[in-house]
């Protein structure tokens, strides 16, 4: 006999489990400080709060009991539509069911019934916490942190690995594993199994999200050689966002193809792909433009907590606005998130600079916590998992020779036009840090409602488990190995790759960026900050009524505007540009 559970015991059940991941966070956050505090560099705090989601894991599952197993029974559904339900929750004397489909291809979709309390028990969380409220904090923080002298020094390097290169991860990913497939389907006992070319591509779009968050810790650690880290940190970013897009794209083709291949799908993809990521930059400098326009003329700087909490809300709402609207929030959320740094920034008063850089971090810290301590805490609540050793292992020689793929032949391209070469050794060390991580994970969770999506979901916890393990934890030592530079100074802007000998300062920038910065500086800056030098001065004189309305008096006032952009003409007066 179904025991049943009231509304208040759901409510304990949830708050101890939150308050158990808060403690698990807690101590991940101890043994970080006694790790930095003992100066040991072999596993970073991603990887131990894997570690203690682990233990947690192992602890709930083993010593929870249920009283009664879930009662079975099955619910038919009538379809009036060509979109067939993955599951459908019902809610019966206050009791709530989860009924996932049994058959598809039947007019009447019959389902089996498992209580949902089992998956609340089992810690289980709704997808969309972790890519509505715990990944928009990461993302926009990657933005809001950038490093823009250096990051825009190599932005043509860095928009072909983080375009081209995830793309072609994906590909050389998804054809690796329709081999191996392939060969696992020769040994499937499962009719009912379906594992296409399609498939394997949306595996490698969602393997292909590179998150080197514990490579880039040791890096600011360690000041590394700062084109290095420029070059990863850059592509990591930019990686994510076409990463997401890439598998709602396939995601698109999938959902409406034929059994075989379909011209009209692939470029109503392909057009889905260009559309979502332009859409989704425009809503995310649209937030960011109407931020730096409400700062710049009010006064809402003179109350810095109402100032901080609507910079907070405004970038929020571009990554839900954006999504709303079927476009992509992390591509939004995150180019607001470098727009806001860029303008926005200009504007907030320097209480408020202070606090929205600590807040963000705060945020991007627990949120990425949270999220590694849940993988450990998955890999044995997690009720559908399913691991097949041929598909593991083709994900693992996909993966490393995709990222192969990826690093090697691009470097040598873009050699071909660098002033500063890509060397060996940095070839070898962004090689070795392409680590997957929190959006991996993200996506992989998204949907496992069948067996191959369950497939997906148990292997990438595997990759990510290892690449931040083995990969993150051996960065000091390959860093070593490859003698890679350190102790390098981010402002000293004459740094060389190690082995490249003394070659000049240059800037890998494209002209069409040294013109936007141009353009930026007399014109976007001016009326969009208080920095910058007055419209007037790039405006024709009959413009001047709406030069003067538009310009900042401390454009008038200060001098020193002028050069306040130092990131823009460290690439304008580059000497070798």
């Amino acid at each position: 006999e179904k025991v049943m559970t009231t509304p208040e015991e759901k409510h304990r059940t949830d708050s101890a489990n939150l308050l158990l991941f808060i403690a698990l966070l807690m101590l991940t956050i101890f043994t970080i400080w006694i790790f930095k505090h003992k100066r040991m560099r072999f596993i970073h705090e991603t990887g131990l709060a894997i570690v203690y989601g682990l233990i947690i894991g192992v602890i709930i599952k083993y010593s929870t009991v249920s009283g009664n197993a879930p009662q079975m029974g099955n619910v038919t559904c009538k379809q009036n539509t060509s979109v067939v339900p993955s599951y459908v929750y019902v809610n019966y004397n206050n009791s709530n069911y989860l009924f996932t489909r049994q058959l598809s291809d039947c007019p009447q979709i019959k389902f089996t019934n498992q209580e949902l309390q089992k998956a609340r028990k089992y810690m289980t969380f709704d997808p969309e916490l972790f890519f509505n409220i715990l990944l928009p904090p990461i993302i926009f923080h990657a933005g809001y942190s950038l490093k823009k002298r250096h990051f825009f020094r190599n932005i043509g390097s860095i928009l072909t690995f983080a375009f081209i290169g995830t793309v072609l991860s994906a590909l050389v990913v998804g054809s690796i594993m329709f081999g191996f497939v392939s060969w696992m389907m020769v040994y499937n006992t499962d009719p009912t199994f379906t594992f296409g070319f399609v498939d394997c591509l949306l595996f490698g779009a969602i393997v292909s999200a590179t998150d080197p968050v514990t490579v880039l810790a040791v890096f600011k650690e360690l000041k590394v050689d700062v084109n290095l880290d420029a070059l990863l940190f850059g592509e990591s970013v930019l990686n994510d966002a076409v990463a997401i897009v890439l598998v709602s794209s396939i995601q698109k083709y999938q959902s409406a193809r034929s059994s075989v291949f379909d011209s009209g799908a692939f470029f109503s993809a392909l057009g889905s792909f260009i559309g979502v990521f332009l859409g989704s930059f425009a809503i995310g400098a649209l937030a960011a433009v109407i931020t730096a326009c409400m700062f710049k003329f009010t006064k809402i700087c003179h109350y810095p907590v109402l100032e901080t909490s609507i910079f907070f809300l405004m970038s929020w709402s571009s990554f839900l606005l954006a999504e709303a609207v079927g476009f992509t929030g992390i591509v939004s959320v995150l180019f607001c998130g470098v727009l806001q740094a860029h303008y926005t920034y200009n504007n907030l008063s320097t209480e408020s600079k202070a606090r929205t850089k600590e807040l963000f971090e705060l945020l991007n810290f627990l949120a990425e916590n949270f999220i590694f301590g849940y993988m450990g805490v998955a890999m044995f609540t997690f009720s559908h998992h399913h691991f097949n050793a041929i598909f593991i292992f083709g994900a693992f020689v996909a993966v490393l020779v995709s990222r192969a793929c990826n690093i090697y032949p691009l470097s040598f391209l873009l050699n071909l036009g660098r002033k500063r070469k890509i060397s060996r050794n940095i070839q070898h060390m962004m090689m070795f840090a392409g680590l997957r991580g929190a959006i991996a994970f993200t996506l992989a969770i998204r949907n496992t409602c069948t067996t191959g999506k369950q497939m997906m979901f148990s292997t990438t916890l595997l990759i990510v488990f290892f690449t931040v393990w083995v990969l993150g934890g051996g960065t000091t030592q390959m860093l070593t190995w490859l003698n890679i530079k350190v102790g390098v100074d981010e402002d000293d802007s004459t740094s060389a790759e190690q082995d490249s000998g003394p070659q000049p300062k240059y800037a890998d920038s494209a002209w069409m960026f040294k013109n936007w910065y141009k353009f930026d500086k007399n014109y976007l800056k001016p009326i969009l900050t208080h920095a910058g030098p007055p419209l007037s001065a790039s405006l024709p004189s009959c413009c001047a009524p709406v030069a003067n309305c538009l310009t900042s008096p401390r454009a008038y006032a200060v001098s020193q505007n002028l050069d306040e952009d130092s990131d823009a003409d460290f690439i304008l007066n580059d000497a070798n540009f």
